[in-house]
């Protein structure tokens, strides 16, 4: 025997509650097989939904784009940052600066090494302290370190800080809206259920299958278990 089957995505959900709305539009309050009160909740209900799925879907899109710009702008200001102190370390090979100099940037002056800056938020961190201890270092009336100057490493990396920022925020607002998403799909289910509910109690005195075919043009889906759709096609041509 088929099984009813709620739906199970948002598009699905979405032709439920217009489908029954359809309904109430085409037939009146008498020959409609749901109550008119099932029916104002579907049609108050509905907008709501299709808005916050729409937003939903905006803001994972916007959020998508944002994603990919950032990788990018991660990509040249991690190599800007990582370059800036190279040039650091070769000019204090050359001679041209104190060992002492690292200890602007919060590095050991006798490290030799480029910190890792692997990730956006060690990127974070060493950029700042670069950008900060480079201006500290200047107001000493220091040399300019060029290629890449300062300058050019703090438009590459202030870049990098908004994108990262705005994607940090279109990340929350997904999520908030993700939350508000899953509470929504709970009150279609319900309004779905209800309405289902009551065409069925409608049409439960008819024929098994004449009570499905008339539910179906409802909306309500009907599923046949696993060789119950062979079983029944054998028994109707046994029939004829």
């Amino acid at each position: 025997m088929p099984y009813r089957r709620l739906p199970n995505t948002d598009q699905a959900r979405l032709r439920a509650l217009k489908a029954a709305i359809s309904k109430g539009v085409a037939l009146s309050p008498m020959d409609l097989a749901f109550s008119q009160s099932a029916l104002l909740q579907v049609r108050s209900f509905l907008p709501h939904f299709e808005q916050l799925l729409d937003q939903y879907r905006s803001s994972r899109k916007r959020q998508a784009e944002i994603g990919r710009e950032l990788a990018e702008h991660f990509r040249m200001a991690r190599l800007y940052v990582s370059h800036f102190l190279q040039v650091v370390n070769l000019s204090i090979i050359r001679g041209e600066l104190k060992p002492a100099v690292r200890t602007f940037y919060g590095l050991d002056e006798n490290d030799k090494s480029v910190p890792e800056v692997g990730t956006e938020q060690q990127l974070m961190v060493w950029g700042k302290q670069l950008i900060s201890g480079e201006e500290k270092r200047m107001a000493t009336g220091a040399t300019r370190i060029y290629n890449p100057s300062l300058a050019m490493v703090k438009v590459r990396f202030d870049k990098f800080v908004e994108l990262y920022n705005l994607h940090k925020d279109l990340l929350s607002t997904s999520q908030k809206l993700m939350e508000k998403v899953a509470e929504y799909r709970n009150q279609a289910d319900d309004l779905i259920t209800l309405v289902w509910n009551e065409i069925e109690k409608t049409y439960e005195n008819l024929d098994p299958e004449e009570k499905r075919q008339i539910c179906s043009e409802y909306g309500i889906v009907y599923v046949f278990r696993p060789g119950e759709r062979e079983s029944a096609a054998e028994a109707a041509e046994e029939s004829l």
